[in-house]
């Protein structure tokens, strides 16, 4: 079965709460798979999504797409992949920009010592300015951080009691030490698919210990697509395979999982 052919809402688990996906790419599907997306995610109950900016390349094109449809908000922010990018004009747009309505944080911004596509001191320079951005203009940061543990908690540490909204780690697989600083600084952990892969034991620990008050979902899709779509194409509407796997791990009912989960997300997104 195609990952977006509508029959596939039968295979998926329904609920009474309105789900909320807090990190996506809508800006890497075409225009028929974008809406088609939409609409499926719309068929499963989730009435907001928030699409991530990446790279200079696309802060205008994600706006663009949260302005025209209303359930879609987004971002604005260059990921560490892109560090070397980063400059005053940049920097500037991303200030300017973050100022519309349909913007509800800086992101994607962090530290990624895995793959190192950007230098180490460029990573920490534009992630540091852009948490400047976040703190002087009261938003909450999406946080990338992957192998950069030390670094990222020495720069949490320093700036966080200055980010009124604090904000989330997303797609949260780094150590046990990050996510209790993080929790303690006021930080959420978004958990995505990987909860559900088969040796993501490390993944699932850190949701054991992370009180349901501190999560957000996502799907980080087009990546990262649950068990049992692996290998298809990610999209939003399945994130309540994500939902279902974070409450059976914390032994909650999913919907008293959900219904927490959602005013997370409205609190730290919308301030509500």
């Amino acid at each position: 079965m195609k990952i977006f052919d509508p029959d596939i809402v039968t295979l998926l688990p329904s609920f009474k709460t309105a789900l909320i996906e807090t990190h996506c790419h809508l800006d890497y599907l075409n225009d028929n798979d974008l809406d088609r997306a939409l609409d499926l995610a719309r068929s499963v109950g989730i009435d907001r999504v928030i699409t991530i900016a990446v790279s200079p390349e696309n802060l205008d094109t994600v706006l663009e797409i949260a302005n025209s449809r209303e359930q879609v908000w987004t971002t604005q922010g260059i990921h560490p992949h892109e560090s070397n990018a980063y400059s005053d004009s940049v920097h500037s747009k991303i200030e300017e920009q973050c100022q519309h309505s349909k913007v509800v944080a800086i992101g994607e911004i962090g530290l990624d010592y895995y793959y190192d596509h950007s230098d180490r001191q460029a990573q920490i320079i534009a992630f540091e300015r852009q948490l400047d951005i976040a703190i002087s203009r009261d938003l909450p940061v999406v946080i990338h951080s992957r192998d950069a543990d030390e670094d990222m908690l020495a720069i949490l540490r320093e700036r966080a009691p200055n980010l009124s909204q604090k904000g989330v780690i997303h797609s949260f697989t780094s150590g046990q030490a990050l996510a209790e600083a993080a929790l303690e600084l006021g930080f959420y952990l978004g958990f995505n698919g990987i909860t559900t892969f088969k040796n993501a034991h490390n993944v699932r620990a850190i949701v054991e210990l992370t009180p349901v008050e501190r999560i957000v979902l996502e799907t980080d899709s087009p990546y990262l697509t649950p068990v049992p779509y692996r290998g298809k194409p990610n999209a939003p509407h399945l994130l309540g395979l994500i939902a279902t796997q974070i409450a059976e791990i914390k032994d909650l009912p999913v919907e008293t999982c959900l219904q927490t989960v959602r005013a997370n997300s409205l609190r730290l997104f919308w301030n509500q």
